[in-house]
């Protein structure tokens, strides 16, 4: 199965020639249009989920989401010694796309302060995962990744796979 999934990914960067950071507010400005731009076709008069990540060694659920309900929690590492479990808390918040509706969150990602963010129609079929120096697309069919792609060739990699 991940082969299919892989099948039906994009990756387009965030800035020209694959560059990773920003400089600039005009560099700043393309990453933003670029997240905008491909979110927008996705998800264009639809609601989405915003899914934030909080990384921490308990089970208990921090109160640091207040825009966000919390959603679920995930034991990713289970150590015998609970010392050393690591938990993943997910806030998920529904809200209608707007574009630009998360672009403080797109400029902490392009920084590297803020990772794990996804975006995702209700039925969590289309995911969108931003992060610094670009974002993976997961679709629905290698056709409509196919068709994302080809929209944005100029965004991809040099690179043979595109990404």
């Amino acid at each position: 199965m991940i082969a299919d999934v892989r099948q039906s990914e994009a990756s387009p960067h965030s800035l020209p020639e694959s560059k990773r950071y920003a400089e600039d507010e005009g560099e700043y400005a393309i990453v933003l249009d670029r997240h905008n731009t491909v979110l927008d076709e996705l998800f264009a008069g639809t609601d989405v989920y915003v899914i934030t990540p909080h990384w921490a060694t308990e089970a208990e659920v921090p109160p640091i989401q207040p825009d966000a309900g919390y959603w679920q929690s995930l034991l990713v590492e289970d150590d015998p010694d609970p010392q050393f479990r690591t938990y993943c808390h997910l806030f998920a918040d529904r809200r209608p796309w707007q574009r630009g509706c998360i672009d403080e969150l797109f400029r902490e990602i392009a920084d590297y302060k803020v990772a794990g963010l996804l975006i995702t129609d209700t039925r969590m079929r289309r995911i969108y995962h931003p992060y610094d120096g670009g974002a993976d697309v997961f679709l629905t069919t290698p056709q409509e990744r196919d068709r994302t792609r080809d929209r944005h060739t100029d965004w991809l990699s040099n690179h043979l796979s595109g990404l």
